[in-house]
């Protein structure tokens, strides 16, 4: 995905892409380059209810193991499975193939809180 113009962005470096009532939730570029190669995705469980900055996971990569926190509150409703078997798409695409989680929005409102495309380049530099 090369246009991250409609993404959502916090200060832990997670993008989300919301869908109607769904929203889809990776690490960013920015976030994936300083971990370095991610070896291991591990996510809390499809139907888990999280409330926003809840910890949903966890990135294992060479250089260190990152927890993963939620932009918005919601219930998990699927995980990326590719990434089971290859991690490293969290590397090699993280906007596209390398999404963690789709969650069911418990309060599409709380999106507001999230940064800009724009907010979030000028963050990271």
């Amino acid at each position: 995905m090369k246009n991250n113009a409609s993404l959502l962005f916090t200060e832990e470096h997670e993008w989300v892409r919301v869908e109607g009532n769904h929203a889809i939730i990776g690490i960013t570029d920015h976030a994936q380059r300083e971990l370095g190669d991610v070896v291991f995705v591990e996510l809390e469980p499809i139907g888990d209810t999280l409330q926003q900055n809840g910890i949903f996971g966890s990135v294992e990569a060479v250089k260190a193991v990152a927890d993963l926190f939620m932009p918005v509150s919601g219930t998990i409703v699927e995980h990326n499975g590719e990434l089971e078997d290859d991690p490293s798409l969290v590397n090699t695409d993280p906007f596209g193939k390398g999404w963690l989680i789709r969650v069911e929005l418990d309060d599409l409102g709380q999106t507001e809180s999230l940064m800009s495309a724009d907010e979030y380049a000028a963050k990271v530099g």
